[in-house]
């Protein structure tokens, strides 16, 4: 028997270039100001564009980044009961099952204790639902319903009348009905055979609102707009777009994230401003930012992001530690005992350093061609931008998921 255990070891060494050469790096975005831009939309063709030539200005509206302030969405929880799961529903163990069972009986005048009851076909269950923004009672929600307890598949069932309450404790909707899956199990005895997850299915439809929660937009004293993504540049320019669109200065950007809108007039339609302003197209610059996620060794990066003069030296140190297990016999007649005896033997490689160079200015392609060509692998590239981070020489935002 051999036992093999290997390290992988990288090693990544960043130099940068003369100081001299860093200090000819140029930082700044494109010489543009918000006024020009305020008097009039400039088009991602005529938009001023850094060294490299690529835009640093997003063509979009406003609905798309922003969103007004107080239309929102609310979560709604709501835990019941699933019927008819033909035998593959919660075990006896699962003691709430059976007592929730039990009550709902009893609400219907049959008096059954909870230990008398077996559970095979029903499971207790977990149902959740986003009850969206302007919903009114009568309005159909879909549901996600999950097993809470040892349920082997919800496939078949029906779920039982549900109450669905906000954070504020209060019934906003009632759920029931059959369930959707997207998967199955079936086999036994050791065979099994699952698709996709049985324990989790939706009714589509499947809860009806039963208290009003819409915002009333005629009441509302103060309108704002809240950025998805907090920048005071965006927060500028949506304001000035607007006040554009609408031919006076009813907008202001109060912060990175908040646009205030001053409050209608009184013969004036909210919902057709609030239309209008979400319809206005602004040019708003696009963060440089790099996102990678260690664990699965995703990176993904924009165009626009610029590295400074750097070079990069990647090599790879491998270390390989076998075992094996011989077993030691005595001779005849000897006195002694049979016993397992490991021997280990360690190997080690380490590959030849490679090197890439970037010029200032050079471009999220260009590294990751070089990287390429050197042979590094995703998990790599991920070692290597958190240290060209480190050392100054990426300029964007680097975001570890």
């Amino acid at each position: 028997m051999t036992r093999v255990r290997q390290f992988a070891v990288s090693a990544v060494l960043i130099a940068f270039f003369p100081l001299s050469a860093c200090a000819q790096m140029d930082l700044a975005l494109p010489a543009f100001s918000a006024k020009a831009l305020s008097e009039q939309r400039l088009s991602p063709a005529e938009a001023p564009k850094p060294a490299g030539g690529f835009s640093t200005l997003r063509h979009v509206r406003v609905r798309d980044i922003a969103a007004v302030e107080g239309v929102r969405d609310n979560l709604l929880i709501g835990y019941g009961l699933v019927v008819g799961l033909n035998g593959r529903g919660d075990s006896r163990q699962t003691y709430f099952t059976t007592q929730m069972l039990a009550n709902v009986l009893q609400r219907m005048g049959m008096q059954v204790p909870a230990s008398q009851l077996r559970v095979n076909n029903v499971a207790a269950v977990f149902v959740t639902a986003v009850l969206p923004p302007f919903s009114r009672p009568g309005t159909q929600l879909d549901v996600t319903v999950s097993s809470s307890g040892d349920a082997k598949s919800l496939e078949g069932g029906t779920l039982l009348l549900t109450p669905l309450r906000a954070g504020d404790g209060q019934v906003y909707a009632e759920a029931q009905g059959p369930l959707t899956l997207g998967g199955y199990t079936a086999g036994g005895q050791g065979n099994k055979k699952q698709v996709n997850h049985p324990n989790t299915a939706r009714v589509p439809g499947g809860a009806i609102v039963e208290r009003d929660s819409s915002v009333q937009l005629a009441s509302l004293t103060n309108l704002s707009l809240l950025l998805r993504e907090a920048d005071f540049t965006t927060a500028t320019l949506v304001a000035q777009g607007i006040n554009r669109e609408i031919g006076h200065t009813i907008a202001t950007a109060a912060d990175g994230r908040r646009v205030q809108l001053s409050p209608p007039a009184s013969n004036e339609n909210v919902t057709e401003l609030l239309s209008r302003i979400q319809n206005v197209i602004v040019d708003v610059p696009t963060p440089a930012r790099v996102v990678v996620n260690e664990r699965t060794g995703t990176v993904v990066m924009g165009r626009d992001v610029r590295l400074g003069p750097v070079s990069i030296l990647h090599g790879s140190l491998t270390i390989e530690v076998a075992t094996q297990y011989n077993v030691s016999q005595p001779n005849y007649r000897a006195q002694g005992q049979t016993m397992v005896v490991p021997e280990t033997t360690v190997q080690a490689q380490d590959a030849p350093a490679n090197r890439i160079q970037l010029e200032e200015g050079a471009t999220v392609e260009q590294l990751v061609s070089g990287l390429q060509n050197i042979g590094a692998t995703a998990r790599d590239v991920v070692s290597i931008l958190q240290a060209l981070k480190a050392a100054g020489a990426l300029q964007a935002e680097l975001e570890v998921l």
